[in-house]
């Protein structure tokens, strides 16, 4: 209860933050079709968030060691609420687009100073409840911004705009007041993008699937949602039943990739994974109970994706390279995480929406083929690192989760 209160200021600052930008993208994509934007533009919005998340990413660590941690969670907070601010000023989308940049920026930098933050005042004892904690805070306020998409949606756009500006700003005060002394800065993780491909070409073709199944359909999904009839309230519900089903799947993903041999939990899902793109698909004329339990089912068999990916990944690294692993593999899926929603986006406008579940599946086929190819490479390895669910937020998540990935797990192997 003590570690909690101590990261009291940080967790209600996360919460915030993740409840300001987990809505903008959806309603981005809502309030731009309403204004005229063609679904390509829609989707360039969502390439152009994840490019600013990338540069966050890099850029943040470097501006803490300058102005320190508070006052780069400032500057980041601002330049959130700017991008926000700045959405009813105009209504040109390439506008948008660097109001988006600005905005995956925040959202990159605010997180690398809450990880930072977290890493410096966690013990090895206190680590795994911290991270859980902080897990817990993380899915909950994406499940909520999720809801909280349909009421926006309703809303006149300066007021839903001005709503997630005034969230984003108040995030800043738990930080600004609260007592801890904030800890030195961390030294910027290398980006080694080679290093995760050396250790696993498997993993990484893994976290490039896992950005085209995630992005895509966070940033493209309030289309297709609409393009199958879903209303604004609806859609969503249907973004929330997606990061419900990966939130529960991510004991059972675990048992089995530290039970198994972690290529084929890898296939399995990927094969899962393609079935529910045409699930998702052949439910979406079948009412929409039927299109959210799809929704729920894409996320139950493509969010684990990423971990089992990186766990495959830190089985074949060293103590000392897990944290730049991490960060080579963050790398790599925020450049598939760049390129996926425009590309979803001109295929919806070019075949319909089943295109998008269509370009997920293909992903997902092109992943299990290369993960039998890789099989009859390379045998598995001799020893096996715990499962850890791994939050897609900043290169320095590595430093939160080197300790669960230095323990060894027994051989299980079959």
């Amino acid at each position: 209860m003590r570690m909690l209160i101590s990261f009291a200021a940080l967790f209600l600052s996360a919460g915030l933050l993740q409840f300001s930008s987990g809505g903008v993208g959806p309603l981005d994509a809502l309030a731009g079709l309403r204004l005229g934007f063609s679904q390509e533009m829609v989707g360039f919005l969502g390439s152009a968030h994840f490019a600013g998340f990338f540069i966050g990413c890099w850029w943040a660590p470097r501006l803490m060691g300058g102005v320190g941690h508070n006052r780069a969670y400032a500057i980041f907070t601002a330049l959130g609420a700017i991008g926000l601010a700045a959405h009813v000023v105009t209504t040109n989308p390439y506008w948008w687009a660097l109001f988006r940049v600005a905005s995956g920026l925040c959202i990159a930098g605010c997180y690398t100073v809450i990880e930072a933050w977290l890493q410096a005042k966690v013990t090895n004892e206190t680590r795994g409840r911290a991270m859980g904690s902080y897990r817990v805070v993380d899915i909950s306020s994406s499940l909520v911004a999720q809801f909280m998409v349909g009421a926006l949606a309703n809303l006149e756009t300066y007021v839903a705009y001005n709503l997630l500006t005034i969230i984003c700003c108040a995030s800043l005060l738990p930080l600004a007041l609260t007592r801890a002394r904030a800890p030195d800065t961390p030294e910027a993780t290398r980006l080694r993008p080679m290093m995760a491909w050396a250790c696993s070409p498997l993993a990484v073709a893994g976290v490039l699937a896992a950005a085209v199944s995630s992005a895509s359909f966070r940033m493209v999904g309030p289309i297709y949602g609409q393009e199958v009839g879903l209303e604004a309230r609806q859609i969503g519900v249907f973004l929330a039943a997606f990061v419900a089903g990966g939130a529960l799947a991510q004991w059972p993903a675990g048992w089995l990739a530290d039970r198994y041999d972690r290529r084929w939990v890898l296939i399995g899902l990927s094969v899962a994974s393609a079935l529910s793109c045409l699930v998702t698909v052949l439910s979406a004329a079948s009412g929409t109970q039927a299109v959210m339990a799809s929704a729920f089912l894409f996320g139950l068999t493509s969010f684990p994706i990423y971990s089992v990916s990186a766990a495959h990944a830190h089985d074949f690294a060293t103590d000392d390279q897990r944290v730049e692993l991490s960060a080579a593999l963050m790398f790599f899926y925020a450049v598939g995480a760049i390129a996926a929603p425009y590309t979803a986006s001109a295929l919806i406008a070019g075949f319909g929406p089943a295109a998008l579940f269509a370009a997920i599946a293909i992903a997902h086929l092109l992943l299990v083929v290369f993960g039998l190819a890789r099989m009859r490479r390379r045998t598995t390895p001799s020893t096996r690192t715990p499962y850890v669910f791994t939050p897609r937020t900043t290169f320095l998540i590595g430093r939160l989760l080197r300790r669960a990935r230095d323990r060894k797990l027994p051989d299980r192997r079959r």
